[in-house]
Protein backbone atom coordinates (compact mmCIF):
# COMPACT_ATOMS: atom_id res chain seq x y z
CA UNK A 1 0.00 0.00 0.00
CA UNK A 2 3.01 2.29 0.49
CA UNK A 3 2.92 5.30 -1.82
CA UNK A 4 -0.38 4.28 -3.41
CA UNK A 5 -2.45 7.17 -2.18
CA UNK A 6 0.03 10.04 -2.60
CA UNK A 7 0.99 12.63 -0.02
CA UNK A 8 -2.07 14.86 0.04
CA UNK A 9 -4.20 14.68 3.15
CA UNK A 10 -7.56 16.27 3.91
CA UNK A 11 -8.27 17.46 7.42
CA UNK A 12 -11.98 16.94 7.96
CA UNK A 13 -12.76 20.29 9.55
CA UNK A 14 -13.52 23.90 8.72
CA UNK A 15 -12.13 25.00 12.09
CA UNK A 16 -9.06 27.13 11.23
CA UNK A 17 -7.63 26.60 14.71
CA UNK A 18 -7.53 22.84 14.25
CA UNK A 19 -6.00 23.13 10.77
CA UNK A 20 -3.21 25.40 12.04
CA UNK A 21 -2.60 23.12 15.01
CA UNK A 22 -2.36 19.92 12.96
CA UNK A 23 -0.10 21.55 10.37
CA UNK A 24 2.18 22.57 13.23
CA UNK A 25 2.25 19.08 14.77
CA UNK A 26 2.88 17.30 11.46
CA UNK A 27 5.57 19.81 10.46
CA UNK A 28 7.30 19.31 13.82
CA UNK A 29 7.37 15.60 13.12
CA UNK A 30 8.86 16.17 9.67
CA UNK A 31 5.90 14.52 7.94
CA UNK A 32 6.05 15.64 4.28
CA UNK A 33 2.37 15.84 3.42
CA UNK A 34 0.26 18.58 1.90
CA UNK A 35 -2.53 19.23 4.37
CA UNK A 36 -5.74 20.81 3.08
CA UNK A 37 -8.98 21.65 4.83
CA UNK A 38 -12.60 21.25 3.80
CA UNK A 39 -12.63 24.73 2.27
CA UNK A 40 -11.18 23.07 -0.84
CA UNK A 41 -14.16 20.70 -1.04
CA UNK A 42 -17.35 22.78 -0.88
CA UNK A 43 -19.34 19.82 -2.20
CA UNK A 44 -18.80 18.01 1.11
CA UNK A 45 -21.50 19.00 3.56
CA UNK A 46 -21.46 18.90 7.33
CA UNK A 47 -21.17 15.42 8.76
CA UNK A 48 -23.64 14.64 11.54
CA UNK A 49 -21.75 13.67 14.69
CA UNK A 50 -24.16 10.95 15.77
CA UNK A 51 -21.61 8.74 17.54
CA UNK A 52 -21.67 8.20 21.28
CA UNK A 53 -17.88 8.27 21.61
CA UNK A 54 -15.08 10.49 20.32
CA UNK A 55 -13.71 7.59 18.24
CA UNK A 56 -17.07 6.94 16.56
CA UNK A 57 -17.46 10.60 15.59
CA UNK A 58 -13.89 10.91 14.34
CA UNK A 59 -14.35 7.85 12.11
CA UNK A 60 -17.71 9.09 10.81
CA UNK A 61 -16.13 12.36 9.70
CA UNK A 62 -12.96 10.80 8.28
CA UNK A 63 -14.88 8.27 6.17
CA UNK A 64 -17.34 10.88 4.85
CA UNK A 65 -14.54 13.22 3.79
CA UNK A 66 -12.42 10.44 2.29
CA UNK A 67 -15.40 9.34 0.18
CA UNK A 68 -16.31 12.89 -0.81
CA UNK A 69 -12.78 14.03 -1.68
CA UNK A 70 -11.29 10.82 -3.03
CA UNK A 71 -8.27 11.45 -0.81
CA UNK A 72 -7.10 10.07 2.53
CA UNK A 73 -8.72 12.06 5.33
CA UNK A 74 -7.93 12.76 8.93
CA UNK A 75 -10.59 13.79 11.41
CA UNK A 76 -10.71 14.27 15.13
CA UNK A 77 -13.38 14.53 17.72
CA UNK A 78 -12.43 16.03 21.01
CA UNK A 79 -13.98 17.58 24.03
CA UNK A 80 -13.90 18.32 27.71
CA UNK A 81 -14.99 15.71 30.24
CA UNK A 82 -15.83 17.18 33.66
CA UNK A 83 -15.92 14.83 36.63
CA UNK A 84 -18.56 16.85 38.48
CA UNK A 85 -20.80 16.57 35.41
CA UNK A 86 -20.33 12.78 35.08
CA UNK A 87 -18.01 13.22 32.10
CA UNK A 88 -20.07 15.78 30.27
CA UNK A 89 -20.06 17.79 28.05
CA UNK A 90 -17.93 15.10 26.37
CA UNK A 91 -18.94 14.54 22.75
CA UNK A 92 -21.33 17.49 23.08
CA UNK A 93 -18.56 19.96 24.00
CA UNK A 94 -18.71 22.00 20.79
CA UNK A 95 -22.48 22.42 21.02
CA UNK A 96 -23.00 22.43 24.78
CA UNK A 97 -24.92 25.71 24.72
CA UNK A 98 -27.10 24.58 21.82
CA UNK A 99 -25.28 26.20 18.93
CA UNK A 100 -22.27 24.43 17.43
CA UNK A 101 -18.97 26.24 17.76
CA UNK A 102 -20.06 29.12 20.01
CA UNK A 103 -17.01 28.96 22.29
CA UNK A 104 -18.02 31.85 24.54
CA UNK A 105 -21.55 30.57 25.15
CA UNK A 106 -20.30 27.02 25.76
CA UNK A 107 -17.70 28.19 28.25
CA UNK A 108 -20.09 30.51 30.09
CA UNK A 109 -22.72 27.79 30.43
CA UNK A 110 -20.20 25.28 31.75
CA UNK A 111 -18.86 27.72 34.33
CA UNK A 112 -22.41 28.44 35.48
CA UNK A 113 -23.17 24.73 35.82
CA UNK A 114 -20.17 24.09 38.07
CA UNK A 115 -20.21 27.41 39.95
CA UNK A 116 -21.04 25.67 43.23
CA UNK A 117 -18.44 22.92 42.81
CA UNK A 118 -15.51 23.45 45.23
CA UNK A 119 -12.03 23.95 43.83
CA UNK A 120 -10.82 20.51 44.95
CA UNK A 121 -13.57 18.78 42.97
CA UNK A 122 -13.17 20.58 39.65
CA UNK A 123 -11.08 17.87 37.96
CA UNK A 124 -11.55 17.43 34.22
CA UNK A 125 -9.74 16.11 31.19
CA UNK A 126 -9.58 16.89 27.54
CA UNK A 127 -9.98 13.82 25.32
CA UNK A 128 -9.29 13.44 21.62
CA UNK A 129 -9.73 10.64 19.09
CA UNK A 130 -7.91 11.10 15.78
CA UNK A 131 -8.87 8.95 12.82
CA UNK A 132 -7.41 8.29 9.38
CA UNK A 133 -9.65 6.89 6.65
CA UNK A 134 -8.95 6.02 3.02
CA UNK A 135 -11.44 6.20 0.13
CA UNK A 136 -11.19 2.39 0.03
CA UNK A 137 -12.75 2.20 3.49
CA UNK A 138 -9.67 1.32 5.53
CA UNK A 139 -9.48 3.07 8.89
CA UNK A 140 -7.23 3.73 11.87
CA UNK A 141 -8.01 5.56 15.13
CA UNK A 142 -5.90 6.59 18.13
CA UNK A 143 -6.69 8.55 21.29
CA UNK A 144 -5.02 11.06 23.59
CA UNK A 145 -5.93 12.79 26.87
CA UNK A 146 -4.82 15.68 29.05
CA UNK A 147 -5.87 15.84 32.71
CA UNK A 148 -6.25 18.99 34.76
CA UNK A 149 -8.53 21.30 36.72
CA UNK A 150 -11.09 23.95 35.81
CA UNK A 151 -10.68 27.48 37.18
CA UNK A 152 -13.53 29.90 37.86
CA UNK A 153 -12.69 32.71 35.42
CA UNK A 154 -11.16 32.55 31.93
CA UNK A 155 -7.48 33.42 31.55
CA UNK A 156 -5.42 33.76 28.38
CA UNK A 157 -6.15 34.53 24.75
CA UNK A 158 -4.55 31.56 22.98
CA UNK A 159 -6.14 28.31 21.92
CA UNK A 160 -9.90 27.97 21.56
CA UNK A 161 -12.88 26.24 23.13
CA UNK A 162 -12.46 25.61 26.84
CA UNK A 163 -8.72 26.39 26.90
CA UNK A 164 -9.11 29.61 28.98
CA UNK A 165 -10.48 27.72 32.01
CA UNK A 166 -8.37 24.54 31.88
CA UNK A 167 -5.16 24.25 33.91
CA UNK A 168 -3.21 21.02 33.17
CA UNK A 169 -1.96 18.96 36.10
CA UNK A 170 1.44 20.27 37.22
CA UNK A 171 0.88 23.65 35.56
CA UNK A 172 -0.12 27.07 36.89
CA UNK A 173 -1.25 28.40 33.53
CA UNK A 174 -4.32 27.65 31.49
CA UNK A 175 -3.81 26.09 28.08
CA UNK A 176 -4.90 29.47 26.66
CA UNK A 177 -1.89 31.08 28.37
CA UNK A 178 0.63 28.66 26.85
CA UNK A 179 2.65 29.21 23.71
CA UNK A 180 1.36 27.05 20.83
CA UNK A 181 4.39 24.73 20.90
CA UNK A 182 4.04 24.25 24.67
CA UNK A 183 0.39 23.36 24.33
CA UNK A 184 1.05 20.98 21.42
CA UNK A 185 3.64 19.11 23.50
CA UNK A 186 1.11 18.10 26.16
CA UNK A 187 -2.35 18.54 24.63
CA UNK A 188 -4.84 15.75 24.03
CA UNK A 189 -4.92 16.62 20.34
CA UNK A 190 -1.14 16.81 20.12
CA UNK A 191 -0.81 13.39 21.73
CA UNK A 192 -3.43 11.82 19.49
CA UNK A 193 -2.07 13.29 16.26
CA UNK A 194 1.53 12.44 17.16
CA UNK A 195 0.38 8.85 17.63
CA UNK A 196 -1.39 9.01 14.27
CA UNK A 197 1.54 10.59 12.39
CA UNK A 198 3.58 7.37 11.90
CA UNK A 199 0.44 5.62 10.66
CA UNK A 200 -0.11 8.43 8.15
CA UNK A 201 3.54 8.18 7.09
CA UNK A 202 3.26 4.44 6.49
CA UNK A 203 -0.05 4.61 4.65
CA UNK A 204 0.97 7.56 2.46
CA UNK A 205 4.40 6.10 1.79
CA UNK A 206 6.28 9.06 3.32
CA UNK A 207 9.09 9.18 5.84
CA UNK A 208 8.61 11.35 8.95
Amino acid sequence: MSGAVGARLVLATRNPGKIVELRRILAEGGLPVELVGLEEFPQIGEVAETGLTFAENALLKAHAVARGSGLPAVADDSGLCVEALNGMPGVFSARWSGRHGDDTANLDLLLAQISDVPDDRRAAHFACAAALALPTGEEWVVEGALHGTLIRRPRGTGGFGYDPIFVPDGEGRTTAEMAPAEKDAISHRGRAFRALAPIVAEVLGTTP
